[in-house]
């Protein structure tokens, strides 16, 4: 059984660590935590839309049946076609990565391949989610993420101001 819905708000960003580890930012720790029923577990896929990842906890997949009946009907209103058993493959699919006390979690190759991760992650707030992009492919995005583009930027400075302090 997971925990209860959650919301996820805030930003973070992770250079790419010893062993190859990225480090879950302090401001969804601990709603993963929760949202995993106490487990380290973040669940992470491919965006649906955007070039980039997205991290939830595992009560979130307790909403995914209500939501492919709610995209079904959608569909149906709007003449279109619709796959629920797609759609289900697609919500259902994503990884669970194991993250220890201090954040640090192994990102799998395949879905850092998917949205162009290199040596960093930025980690911004969605709601029921957060994305995860490679800061570089975030820098493309339209005008509408320019507030994320901006608050990146300013995580990727103080981190390489830490790491000159060292």
């Amino acid at each position: 059984m997971a925990g209860g819905p959650s919301n996820y708000w805030g930003q973070g960003f992770s250079p790419r660590g010893e062993k190859s580890r990225f480090v879950l930012p302090a401001d969804f720790r601990s709603t993963v935590r929760d949202a995993s029923a106490g487990q380290r577990v973040l669940c992470l896929d491919k965006h649906a839309k955007h070039p980039c990842l997205v991290g939830f906890g595992l009560s979130r997949a307790e909403s995914f049946a209500e939501q492919i009946a709610h995209e079904e009907r959608v569909a149906l209103e709007r003449r279109e076609e619709f796959d629920p058993d797609m759609r289900a493959a697609q919500l259902f699919g994503f990884m669970r990565v194991s993250f220890d006390d201090s954040g640090r979690f192994v990102l799998p190759e395949h879905l850092g391949e998917q949205a162009s991760i290199g040596e960093a992650l930025y980690f911004h707030g969605g709601g029921s989610h957060f994305t995860i992009w490679a800061p570089e492919v975030l820098f493309e995005m339209g005008a509408g993420w320019d507030a994320a583009k901006a608050t990146c930027r300013a995580l990727m400075a103080e981190a390489s101001s830490k790491g000159r302090r060292k």
